[in-house]
């Protein structure tokens, strides 16, 4: 047993008895070795060969075994310290016990799953590990004069060594201190166990691929949530979660009081950014700046959803020659088979569009499925367009303007003219028109005052501002937008003769077309400048899309033997040089109701932040057509499970 500062209680129980024996003692020791006191000076040492009348003294005061005393043995002189008066400490309820408990068996578990995060568990090692043995007479832990006691009590003995001298239980209390001393040190004691070592995965976590999709919202771009991909990008999403506000944290940063629950205030907060109070006091969604914080359209926001600040755009056009039979699936033309994942944006245009719009705009809806919306639609006698976007980004557009331009006014039914829509997305104005022009092998000249008018007559913007006035042009509606894409049956043909075209094309050309390229009248007027001046067009790896029997892979076999040609078309220009990245351009075979395929474009395309002046949309769309779409997806889904249960249930076995 240990006395309150750490030495035998066999060894210095009468040097520590009182006040009175150590005087009695004192001027025993006076009397039995004043001349040695001399002798010896400052130094206070005693040699016991001189002077056997202190050897016989500390035998019976001290109560050394027979064995221990040695002839040249040197003791020096101590001067015991009465005990330190224990401090009051408050004591702790039950509850307050039970809560503690808690708290640090939940933070434990939820550090094991960041391994980055540890500073909770360590914490309550230490906390746990500090505390001393509970003892008679023993400072609190929070005593600067505890330290100072395990310190004593872990420095060897003065009066010799205590191998030998003490027992194995004694030498074990003995030894808790000094470890204690090891931990308070930054230390870890020989011997001791690890403790919460950190999780690392049993194999390497699976690299991202590389898509034409934004890289913040892949786990959500998926259509339907049966993808193994998909499972584990939630499944991690959700660990990042659970991991981001640790308690050490939320305490830290003075988010929690002490009286609140943790896991209430987690909950309220879930993945969202947390929002002070005083910043949505100051938050101003009129006026905004570029670098604002608070700015719903401005930098902080933006890159929160796109970091490499670029969205992915699908742009597809296709003259449907006003068949009423729609095609069953749409699949393979909003959802090519090369990129992994969708788009963030799709803008489909129509010419010749079917008699029944809205069946063309529900067929598109029940396709693109819940994660788009149609953000706007317009029509122009049968021209169509189409917007539509992810849910989750429709607060971040503008109000959407459109506005039409007819090039054959002769006509009842517009037939042939062009449609624009446009808006403003965070701080990058986009425009998007689609045309019809007059058809005929040698009509090239038409087809440049077509464009002409329309690049004149089409009166955009209206009440969106434009993004950077100082490079607009009033004759010239591309102009005064910072992204144009502009597609649709251009009607312009090859100048070449039917036989000429069909010798190339059975020549296996596979991807390279340039031999029936260099004959194309829409390439020849571009490189002139006579026509979409400032415009792009991606390299072209497909067939030709017109004119196809219907139904059919063959090209016209009708009397009239039209020549194979481009005529759909998808090109787009921008303010910024190489804002715009075209990924993919190619035509849908699969898609045979009409004489055209229809054509599209993936494009990567740069996102500016924007200011908070503009008139945004507040998340409007066509809340009507997105519900009878989700209908019908369910509805297909339940067919198809129904018709498979019924060719299991319609087998029927037969015995020869």
């Amino acid at each position: 047993m240990n006395t309150p500062n750490g030495f035998p209680h066999h060894a210095v129980a009468c040097v520590t008895s009182s006040r009175e024996g150590r005087v009695q003692q004192d001027q025993q020791v006076k009397k039995a070795g004043g001349s040695v006191r001399k002798e010896a000076g400052d130094s206070k040492v005693l040699a016991l060969e001189d002077h056997p009348d202190i050897e016989s003294f500390l035998n019976d005061t001290l109560r050394f075994p027979p064995n221990e005393i040695k002839p040249n043995m040197k003791i020096k002189s101590v001067t015991p310290k009465p005990p330190r008066k224990p401090r009051l400490a408050r004591a702790s309820s039950l509850d307050e016990k039970s809560w503690r408990r808690r708290r640090l068996f939940r933070t434990s578990q939820e550090n094991l799953i960041d391994p980055n995060e540890t500073s909770s568990s360590n914490g309550s090692l230490q906390e746990s590990s500090l505390s001393p043995p509970t003892r008679s007479r023993t400072a609190p832990s929070g005593d600067p004069g505890s330290l100072r006691n395990l310190q004593d009590a872990s420095e060897p003995s003065p009066y010799g060594k205590n191998k030998g001298s003490i027992s194995d239980p004694e030498k074990q209390v003995s030894e808790v201190p000094s470890a204690s001393v090891a931990l308070l040190q930054g230390k870890e004691p020989s011997g001791s166990k690890p403790r919460l070592s950190k999780v690392t995965p049993s194999r390497p976590l699976p690299p991202l691929k590389v898509s034409v999709a934004s890289h913040v919202l892949r786990t959500a771009n998926r259509i339907d949530s049966d993808y193994l991909d998909y499972q584990h990008g939630s499944q991690s999403r959700s660990e990042r979660a659970s991991s981001s506000l640790s308690d050490t944290r939320l305490h830290t940063s003075g988010m929690v009081c002490d009286s609140c629950s943790t896991d209430s205030m987690k909950s309220t907060f879930s993945l969202l950014t947390p929002l002070r109070a005083k910043d949505v006091r100051n938050r101003s969604y009129l006026e905004g700046s570029l670098l604002a914080n608070g700015a719903l359209l401005g930098a902080e926001e933006l890159s929160r959803y796109f970091p490499d600040r670029s969205i992915g755009i699908f742009v597809a056009t296709w003259n449907m020659q006003g068949q009423k039979e729609l095609p069953e699936n749409l699949d393979d033309f909003l959802f090519p088979a090369d990129p992994d994942y969708v788009q963030d944006m799709y803008v489909i245009g129509v010419q010749e569009g079917c008699p029944d719009r809205r069946e063309w705009e529900i067929r598109l809806q029940e396709t693109l499925g819940p994660h788009y919306v149609m953000l706007y639609s317009a029509a122009h006698g049968v021209l169509y367009m189409s917007v539509f976007i992810r849910r989750d980004l429709i607060w971040f557009c503008s109000e959407v303007e459109y506005a039409t331009v007819t090039t054959r006014i002769v006509s009842q039914i517009k037939t042939k003219g062009a449609l624009g829509i446009c808006f403003t997305f965070f701080g990058t104005s986009f425009l998007f028109i689609t045309s019809h022009f007059t058809s005929g092998d040698g009509k090239v000249y038409e087809r440049m005052l077509d464009y002409n008018k329309t690049i004149q007559a089409l009166a955009l913007p209206k009440n969106v501002p434009d993004t950077n006035p100082y490079r607009s042009s009033p004759s010239d509606v591309t102009t005064r937008f910072d992204e144009v894409f502009w597609f649709g049956d251009f009607n312009f043909r090859l100048n070449k003769d039917r036989e000429g075209v069909d010798s190339i094309l059975n020549q296996n050309l596979e991807t390279d077309m340039s031999k029936l390229l260099q004959y194309d009248q829409l390439i020849k007027e571009m490189n002139d400048g006579a026509i979409f001046k400032g415009f792009q067009e991606a390299a072209i790896h497909f067939y030709p899309s017109y004119k196809f029997d219907i139904g059919q892979d063959s090209y016209d076999t009708t009397s009239k033997q039209r020549t194979p040609s481009y005529t759909d078309r998808v090109i787009y220009r921008s303010r910024h040089k190489d804002d715009i990245h075209a990924v993919k351009y190619s035509s849908c075979s699969v898609i045979k109701t009409s004489d055209h395929r229809p054509v599209y474009g993936l494009f990567r395309v740069k996102v500016r932040p924007g200011r908070d002046n503009i008139p945004l949309a507040a998340g409007q769309f066509d809340r009507e057509l997105y519900l009878i779409g989700i209908k019908r997806r369910i509805t297909r889904e339940l067919q198809k499970r129904q018709e498979l249960k019924d060719q299991k249930s319609s087998r029927v076995c037969t015995v020869s």
